[in-house]
């Protein structure tokens, strides 16, 4: 167990690194490169929109890697879906800017974004997989949690690059070329994701589980769209709540409160380490006591602390701001810290692969992909821009009660491992 989940926390923090890293740039330099003709806002929504094309993709990748999970086996789901993303977020960092290529350079930004998506929709669901359905039962969640801590990993490398750059180069440089290094630097991890996968045995519950879907994502469709949707809804305020703080957050502070942008990636990183450290603790609590109560807290947490999180934001005080992403991590990590567990555990294993992936990343469509360009909408005017928080209270609301309508999923008994065994609630 130990070493499936070190090989899946790496290949998640590896796939995940390819996705902020493209955040973070669209944050600070990719507008004014690749859309000048566009004003200040303008090119950061822009930029977000490009951004936003990779949430989009994700529910695709979820298909068609989901498809090959259920019906050909997990492990090949790990290698083909690093590889795609890998390659992708090299080329990112390859593409010349508009004033040298002209329109062709938001089109290739654009088409690039979408591969990297693409390749992340499959990953989360092969890797979460290859851990929940090798752990024992009454520690499904701890071990599941690991894939969990991948983003919070990749985050951390991506902006700790970014971050590094920024502070031995010019501002200039930086703007120039330092921009596409954490891109180039993707391939060798990618390489580096791949080698640790080579040795990853089959899980026990797809080997046994007999004759596979003929069309996982139809089966899906036909019998657990209700549960797709719930799962969805349920997730989005996760995905707001955490690109509101690694993205939104970032490109506002820098642009419109004057604050450093090596200030502000230290107060996100900050926060975004803590939650990386706390996510098993938070996943014990899940096997102990169960899924959908650690997700409703944590989802009521969210609703109560995002009207207090932008008046932090707001004040531009390095310590307040960490404080109120802090705050906000923290809750985001009690629901996220089990969902490893808790999605696949809703379906049966014919179609886990595709159901909980597609899940996922619809929540990171309703959650993720529009988050950013609503939010640097919404906060056009001057003062505190309340109308983020009035926005992600909404949808905060919104999953609570999507959670509400969720089934509690952890197995009553304790399984052995490699024993199949499934929780005794039946699933939605």
């Amino acid at each position: 167990m130990v070493r499936l989940a070190a090989a899946s926390l790496a290949g998640t923090a590896i796939e995940f690194y390819d996705f902020f890293v493209y955040g973070t740039a669209a944050a600070l330099v990719l507008g004014p490169l690749f859309f000048p003709t566009f004003s200040a806002l303008a090119g950061t929504l822009a930029a977000f929109g490009t951004f936003g094309i990779g949430f989009l993709a994700r529910p695709l990748g979820s298909v068609v890697f989901g498809h090959i999970g259920d019906r050909y086996g997990r492990r090949p789901v790990m290698f083909a879906s690093l590889t795609l993303t890998g390659l992708a977020t090299v080329a990112v960092g390859c593409v010349p800017p508009y004033a040298t290529i002209g329109v062709a350079a938001p089109s290739l930004l654009l088409l690039l974004r979408f591969l990297q998506g693409l390749g992340l929709g499959g990953e989360w669901g092969g890797a979460v997989l290859l851990t929940a359905e090798h752990a024992p039962a009454h520690r499904r969640a701890l071990w599941a949690s690991f894939p969990q801590i991948g983003p919070s990993t990749g985050f951390l490398l991506a902006n700790g690059v970014v971050l590094a750059l920024s502070a031995g180069l010019t501002d200039a440089e930086f703007r120039d070329w330092g921009w596409r290094v954490p891109f180039w630097g993707a391939g060798l991890l990618a390489l580096t994701g791949l080698l640790l996968r080579t040795s990853l045995a089959e899980t026990p519950q797809f080997r046994e589980m007999g004759e596979p879907a003929r069309l996982p994502v139809l089966e899906v469709a036909r019998g657990h769209w209700r549960l797709v949707l719930l799962t969805a809804g349920a997730l989005a305020i996760g995905y707001a709540v955490f690109y509101t703080v690694s993205t939104w957050s970032l490109a506002y502070a820098t642009e419109r409160l004057g604050v450093d942008r090596t200030v502000m990636l230290i107060c996100i990183m900050a926060a975004v380490a803590v939650m990386g450290v706390l996510t098993p603790f938070a996943a014990l609590l899940g096997d102990r006591y169960g899924r959908r109560p650690l997700c409703l807290a944590g989802c009521a947490a969210t609703v109560v602390w995002m009207f207090p999180m932008v008046a932090l934001l707001a004040t531009a005080e390095p310590l307040l701001m960490f404080a109120g992403f802090l705050g906000a991590m923290l809750a985001f990590i009690l629901m996220f810290a089990v969902i490893a567990a808790y999605l696949p555990e809703l379906y049966e294993p014919r179609v886990r692969c595709t159901g909980a992936a597609v899940g996922y990343n619809l929540g990171g469509v309703l959650g993720g992909a529009l988050t950013p360009i609503v939010a640097t909408a919404l906060s056009r005017g001057e003062g505190t821009p309340w109308g983020v928080a009035g926005y992600l209270t909404g949808v905060g609301l919104l999953s609570l009660g999507c959670f509400a309508l969720l089934p509690e999923t952890r197995p009553a008994a304790v399984a052995e491992p490699g024993s199949g065994a499934e929780p005794e609630a039946a699933p939605a």
